[in-house]
């Protein structure tokens, strides 16, 4: 008898309501970029939705064709639409799981891909070139240069995984992470060009928990806001940095984890061991890589890309 009751009234559970309850989930977890990105979502159903809610049964292909159209006839651009829609696909389909709807394919015929948009990859030399930098007047250009070096180093790691880099993820050979975005687990072999970044902060991050001074809070909620603010800091950084450098490009945080993919792919490294390098866990053909490739491969081809980074390092 109760199961019935608890099964109907699972039934009657509405989409914005499940959407709130996921992202709470999702808090709880830490998983505060996701949350936000769901919330961003959530906010513009229930603005077409003018606050009403609505069940599962009513979630068709019907209204999200009518919620596209509404997005377009705002001039939300194609991608941010796509967001959306892979964001509520993604909570439909965990209804479905969870046997609150049916799967009636409702996102069939809306565009749920990714616009290619202008490559942000570096030529090798640039990346030497700002590198070799003299930027003794600014401690900030500095720390944004050692950031994104850092960042190429360690396979095009992310800001976000950066910032939130601790002292216990360093042994002293291997940085090993879990990337914030899939929660993949990373292993990196600390490189001489990694290791003299990590000693440069050594000093001025002493007493705290993370490698680098950009987030201070343990708080999980402050600490993301740090985040957030700091990678705002940090692109309007390296944009004054490609000025420094005579680098006539929009330079951002991004920038060196696609150089690092496309340098890669220049050296001739495989696209298996390139996405398991990068912690593409979200392609099934690099999963299959990944349950099989030896850490020490990637570490070679880690190698290979940035070989002409650790020649400008003195041992």
């Amino acid at each position: 008898m109760s199961k019935r009751k608890d099964s109907h009234k699972t039934e009657r559970l509405a989409v914005l309501d499940y959407m709130e309850r996921q992202i709470n989930a999702m808090k709880t977890m830490n998983r505060l970029g996701t949350a936000r990105n769901y919330s961003r979502a959530r906010n513009s159903l229930r603005t077409f939705l003018d606050g009403h809610d609505v069940s599962f049964k009513r979630m068709d292909e019907s209204l999200i064709m009518s919620y596209n159209n509404w997005l377009e006839c705002r001039g939300v651009v194609k991608n941010t639409i796509s967001f959306y829609m892979r964001i509520l696909r993604a909570i439909y389909n965990k209804a479905v799981k969870d046997c609150i709807a049916k799967q009636n394919s409702p996102f069939k015929n809306v565009y749920t891909g990714i616009d290619n948009t202008r490559k942000r990859a570096l030529d090798e030399n640039v990346i030497k070139k700002i590198m070799m930098l003299d930027l003794k007047d600014s401690p900030t250009l500095t720390l944004s240069r050692d950031i994104f070096i850092f960042s190429y180093c360690m396979r095009g790691m992310s800001f976000v995984d950066i910032a939130f880099l601790r002292r216990q993820n360093f042994d002293g050979n291997y940085i090993t992470y879990r990337r914030k975005k899939t929660g993949q687990r990373l292993t990196v072999l600390v490189e001489p060009c990694i290791a003299r970044i990590i000693r440069r902060y050594a000093e001025s991050s002493e007493g705290s928990p993370y490698i680098f001074p950009i987030i201070s809070s343990d708080n999980p909620e402050d600490a993301y806001r740090q985040y957030q603010t700091a990678l705002g800091y940090h692109n309007r950084k390296l944009k004054e940095l490609a000025k420094r450098a005579n680098v006539n490009l929009p330079l951002s945080s991004y920038w060196a984890r696609h150089t690092w993919a496309t340098v890669a792919r220049n050296h001739n490294i495989p696209v298996s061991v390139i996405g398991a390098a990068m912690g593409h866990s979200s392609e099934k053909t690099t999963l299959i890589y990944l349950a099989s490739l030896e850490n020490s491969v990637i570490d070679k081809a880690n190698r290979l890309v940035i070989g002409s980074i650790n020649k400008m390092v003195s041992p």
